[in-house]
C-alpha cells in the first residue's frame, strides 16, 4: 500500500455547480414507476448494442424480449452509468472513442451528447457521485499517456469541470464505493495511443494496479500493485461485495500456457488476493474476464468469460468458485432481484439464471449483438 500527494493543478472542479437536479423527489424508481409513455419499469435492462444494419445504439430492454426504447450512437458503445437520483443514464464510447450520450430513462428530457477534450479519450466506463451532481469517467491523456478521471457536471449539460489522476496507465472501470466518497479505479496498466488505436504498446513493462482515490479531492488514498510475476495480468472490472471488499476481474496479456487465475479482491487497506480454485480455471476461462456483477444478497460475484462462453460464480465468504453457467459469447452481467443474474451475449440473447444452475428465462433479439456490459433499472 502506498500513497502520494495530488498535484493540485490536476484537480480543477469549479465551485459554482448547480444543485438543481439533486432533488430527492426525482428518485430513480419513482421516475420509472410513473412512466406510462415508454413502458419502462424497474427490472428492465440497459445495454449498448450493434443493430442488424451494422449501426450502433443503446437500448432499454425487457426480460420478455421487447425493445422499449432505443437511441442511436455515432459509434460502438461500451458501459452505462446510472444515476438513481435523477433517472439519468450515460453510455460511453468504447476505447478509444471520445463521445458519451446522456439520456433520461423516462424520456422526459432531450438526450445530451458530450465529448472529451481533443487530447483525451474515454475508456468506456464511468460512475455518478452519490447525489447525482457529478459524473466521473475514466480517460486517457493522449500527450502524457497517463490515466485520468474526467469530472462532468451532470446538472449543467455535462460540461467538463475538472480532472484528477488515476495514478496509473490505462484505467478501465471505476466504481464509487459504499462510503459515497472513495473511487476504486482499475488501472489496467496497458499503454495505448490515439494514433495506434487499440494496439498495446508496453506489454513487457505494464504495471496494473487497483487505486483508491478520494473523489472530492483527487487524493490517492491507497494503491495495490499487481505482483511482478503476474504483471501482465491487467485489472479491468470491479464490483464491491456486501461486506465492502472490492472484487476484480482481469485479462491476461501473457502466453496461454502461463495463464494465471483471473478473479480476486482487495480493500483500501488489504492487498490484492487472487482466488486459487482447486482446479485451475485461468486457461479454461481463456484468460479473459469481460464483466463482473454482484448478487442481490451481496454474497456472490458473477464473472463473465466471453471468449470461453462461461459465467462463473464466486462465493465471497468461502473465497471459492460456486458454480457456472454456459452461454456462448456471454459478457454483459448484472444481479437481479428474485432471479439471481441476468446475462447478455453477442448473439442477441438475454438470459436469467441462478447460481445453482436453475435456468429461468431466455429472450432472443434477432440480428442484435449486445456489447460487454449490462445494467438493470430500479
Amino acid at each position: 500500500m502506498s500513497s502520494m500527494a495530488i498535484d493540485r493543478r490536476h484537480f480543477l472542479i469549479g465551485s459554482t455547480l448547480s444543485l438543481a437536479a439533486a432533488s430527492a423527489s426525482n428518485a430513480f424508481a419513482g421516475v420509472l414507476d410513473e412512466d406510462a409513455d415508454t413502458g419502462v419499469a424497474p427490472g428492465d435492462l440497459v445495454a449498448a448494442c450493434r443493430r442488424p444494419d451494422g449501426s450502433y445504439s443503446v437500448v432499454v430492454l425487457s426480460l420478455d424480449g421487447m425493445v422499449l426504447r432505443e437511441l442511436p450512437l455515432e459509434g460502438r458503445g461500451h458501459d452505462i452509468a446510472l444515476d438513481r437520483t435523477s433517472g439519468q443514464a450515460v453510455v460511453f464510447a468504447r476505447r478509444p472513442g471520445s463521445f458519451a450520450l446522456a439520456f433520461d430513462i423516462g424520456d422526459r428530457r432531450e438526450p445530451v451528447l458530450f465529448t472529451t477534450p481533443a487530447n483525451r479519450h474515454f475508456y468506456g466506463h464511468g460512475t455518478f457521485s452519490r447525489d447525482g451532481r457529478l459524473l466521473y469517467a475514466t480517460e486517457h491523456d493522449n500527450e502524457t499517456r497517463a490515466g485520468l478521471i474526467g469530472v462532468y457536471d451532470a446538472t449543467g449539460g455535462y460540461k467538463r469541470v475538472g480532472e484528477f489522476p488515476t495514478y496509473g496507465i490505462g484505467p478501465h472501470e471505476a466504481i464509487l464505493l459504499a462510503d459515497g466518497k472513495t473511487l476504486a479505479v482499475a488501472n489496467g496498466g496497458i499503454e495505448t495511443h490515439i494514433e495506434t488505436g487499440r494496439e498495446k504498446l508496453n506489454l513487457s513493462s505494464m504495471q496494473p494496479s487497483l487505486a483508491f482515490v478520494d473523489s472530492t479531492t483527487g487524493r490517492l488514498v491507497s494503491q495495490h500493485m499487481q505482483r511482478a510475476d503476474i504483471h501482465k495480468l491487467s485489472i479491468r472490472h470491479l464490483v464491491q461485495d456486501g461486506k465492502g471488499a472490492v472484487w476484480f476481474g482481469c485479462q491476461w496479456e501473457g502466453g496461454d500456457a502461463e495463464t494465471p487465475e483471473l478473479i480476486g479482491c482487495a480493500g483500501i487497506d488489504k492487498p490484492l488476493r487472487i482466488i486459487e480454485p482447486a482446479t485451475p480455471m485461468g486457461s479454461t476461462l481463456a484468460g479473459y474476464i469481460g464483466a463482473v456483477a454482484l448478487s442481490p444478497d451481496g454474497r456472490l460475484i458473477a464473472a463473465s468469460a466471453p471468449r470461453a462462453g462461461r459465467i462463473v460464480y464466486v462465493d465471497t465468504e468461502k473465497f471459492a468458485i460456486a458454480g457456472e453457467t454456459l452461454l456462448v459469447d456471454s459478457c454483459g452481467i448484472t444481479g437481479a432481484p428474485r432471479s439471481g443474474f441476468v446475462m447478455t451475449s453477442g448473439l442477441g440473447v438475454v438470459q436469467t439464471d441462478q447460481p445453482d444452475h436453475t435456468h429461468l428465462t431466455t429472450a432472443t433479439f434477432p440480428g442484435r449483438s449486445f456489447d460487454n456490459h449490462l445494467r438493470i433499472l430500479g
